[in-house]
């Protein structure tokens, strides 16, 4: 008997397959059942008829809720059905019957979120968070596929640092056996720049941890962000790679993901209009923006998660500001040559108030200035004695970005919360399971 996956159902329809899953749900009119079940491909629709196979018929009536099973059965076409295709039950071999009363917690009726995040490694099982993880793994591969296709070589950075990357107060600090303190990862930019030097073109991927006690739906502790960095590179050669990259991205989820889409009730119109050109103005032009349109914002304020959205609501696609005041940017940021006041950092903000989903710009690339500039910050120079030696031997412009994934599926899935963009998010005041 040949085993199927429910996604690739469509290949049998009109023989006998077998499928290894799990019972979705259950309803009964009369002498006729219709199970639903999944395997974490899809969702496939039976029918049990009582007189054509009655031991099937009773096996199943009596079936719980996740019951885990083998099914055969005939694959048919029917437009009627969830997914096209439902399967005529011919025979059912149960694994394990979750019994009646010790049943699965996460029925079909609403549940509250804290319910759902203690239950998060069951949630995830439901139609809507298998649509979610399939589009975050489709996002992934296309970030890697679009910076291996530009000539990008992965390379991976270290977790732990002896120092920080953008600041002492969001890190989570921990005890490096007789080295002293070791500090889990902000961002792997500053090992970018090594390898960027030594091989052109390179990006990390991996976590990166933020110690920041922040609640809003945009923040994780824990998050996955991809991370290119460009040698003989500046400002503009970053948007542009920006555009292309986010673009790609989309384009390949709409592609290949358009049921998962459909299952959250994704407007794709919204991301339709994702397409190079991006717009690009400055930070001086985005404040002019937010006072019109009401913020309280003034020059050289940082934008909040409110002016964000602001600005996001004048395109309909992602909008790239840059040239923001050097104060409120990283301490390795070049400074605009024109206005020194400026450094040379954009950030890309999503539509439909998802805000940053990108932040990067040119590096310094002076050893003096960098000195300075760490200095300034009251960081340690030791810590950076290699860092610093990246601009003492063979030193060019150089620059490169950051992108959160969950923020990216977050806005690409249109979901209220990027808790539900990773399969087990870590936040300020949960780490179970």
């Amino acid at each position: 008997m040949t085993t199927a996956t429910i996604g690739g159902i469509g290949k049998f329809d009109g023989q006998e397959v077998t499928i290894q899953g799990w019972l979705y749900n259950l309803r009964e009119a009369g002498k006729l059942l219709f199970p639903q079940f999944r395997d974490g491909t899809g969702v496939i629709q039976g029918v049990v008829v009582k007189k054509e196979t009655p031991e099937v018929f009773e096996t199943v009536k009596h079936l719980t809720q996740e019951t885990s099973m083998r099914v055969t059965g005939k694959v048919r076409a029917d437009a009627r059905a969830p997914g096209g295709y439902e399967m005529q039950v011919t025979g059912v071999e149960v694994l394990q019957r979750i019994p009646p009363e010790d049943p699965y917690p996460i029925t079909h009726k609403e549940h509250g979120p804290d319910f759902l995040l203690e239950r998060r490694h069951l949630w995830i099982r439901t139609p809507r968070q298998n649509a979610i993880l399939r589009i975050r793994h489709e996002v992934i591969r296309a970030v890697r596929d679009c910076l291996d296709g530009e000539g990008f070589i992965l390379v991976d950075t270290p977790i732990f640092t002896p120092a920080a990357c953008e600041g002492t107060t969001t890190l989570f600090e921990c005890d490096y056996f007789d080295e002293g303190k070791a500090y889990l990862t902000q961002s792997g930019q500053l090992y970018n720049e090594a390898t960027s030097a030594a091989l052109g073109k390179t990006y990390c991927f991996g976590p990166t941890f933020r110690a920041e006690k922040s609640k809003t739906r945009r923040h994780l502790t824990e998050f996955w962000m991809v991370e290119p960095e460009m040698s003989y590179a500046g400002i503009d050669d970053v948007m542009d790679l920006c555009e292309r990259f986010v673009s790609f991205i989309v384009g390949r989820v709409l592609e290949r993901r358009a049921a998962d889409l459909a299952t959250l009730g994704r407007d794709l119109s919204k991301l339709q209009t994702v397409l190079t050109p991006f717009p690009r103005i400055s930070y001086d032009d985005a404040v002019a923006i937010l006072k019109r349109k009401g913020s309280a914002i003034e020059w050289g304020g940082d934008f909040g998660n409110a002016d964000e959205t602001l600005l996001g609501e004048e395109f309909d696609r992602p909008v790239m500001v840059h040239r923001y005041p050097a104060a409120i940017k990283a301490f390795y940021m070049q400074p605009d040559a024109d206005r020194p006041e400026l450094a040379l950092g954009v950030d890309v903000l999503a539509p439909e108030g998802y805000g940053e989903i990108i932040g990067g710009g040119q590096r310094i690339h002076d050893y003096d200035l960098l000195m300075s500039r760490i200095k300034e910050h009251g960081l340690p120079p030791e810590a950076f004695a290699w860092y610093l030696d990246l601009r003492k031997y063979g030193s060019v412009p150089h620059a490169g970005f950051g992108m959160g994934i969950e923020r990216v599926v977050s806005w690409i899935c249109g979901l209220e919360h990027l808790r539900e963009a990773i399969a087990f998010p870590r936040m300020l005041y949960r780490i179970y399971p």
